[in-house]
């Protein structure tokens, strides 16, 4: 069985600083918004729709970052391959509330918090992700540029 989500690495500009938006999810793992895609929906339709489901917040896509690839075992114990495409979008709009049903909150972290909070309570392959997505915005791997 073969499923597609996407998602992204979004991020808004306060005075002129950078932060970086995170989800806990109902695990209590930091990690990024990302969902099923639906059908009749493109990659990027459905990495917009979900961040917006999860977060609240509207975005545009800038640029892809990656794609991650895996496998689990669903509830029906059939084996999934998953690809999860991966999108850097800035926050257009919206309001910062997160999708209770799906996660456990939501919040901006400067990139150097973003990256420390990865790098303790994250996802594994979620490391290159945020990485890629600081290269595309100019910073370090450690959040600094």
């Amino acid at each position: 069985m073969n499923e597609i989500s996407a998602g992204g690495v979004v991020y808004r500009r306060v005075d002129g600083r950078i932060e970086i938006q995170l989800i806990r999810d109902r695990f209590g793992k930091i990690t990024l918004p990302k969902g099923k895609m639906e059908p009749g929906e493109t990659v990027e339709q459905t990495a917009l729709r979900e961040i917006e489901e999860e977060t609240g917040i509207r975005g545009r896509i800038e640029a892809p970052i990656d794609r991650i690839s895996y496998r689990y075992v669903n509830q029906e114990n059939e084996t999934v391959d998953k690809e999860v495409h991966y999108y850097l979008v800035e926050a257009v709009g919206g309001r910062l509330k997160a999708q209770e049903e799906e996660i456990g909150g939501v919040s901006w972290h400067s990139p150097e918090e973003a990256w420390r909070l990865q790098r303790d309570m994250g996802y594994d392959n979620n490391d290159r992700v945020l990485s890629g997505a600081f290269r595309l915005l100019g910073l370090g791997v450690d959040g600094v540029g």
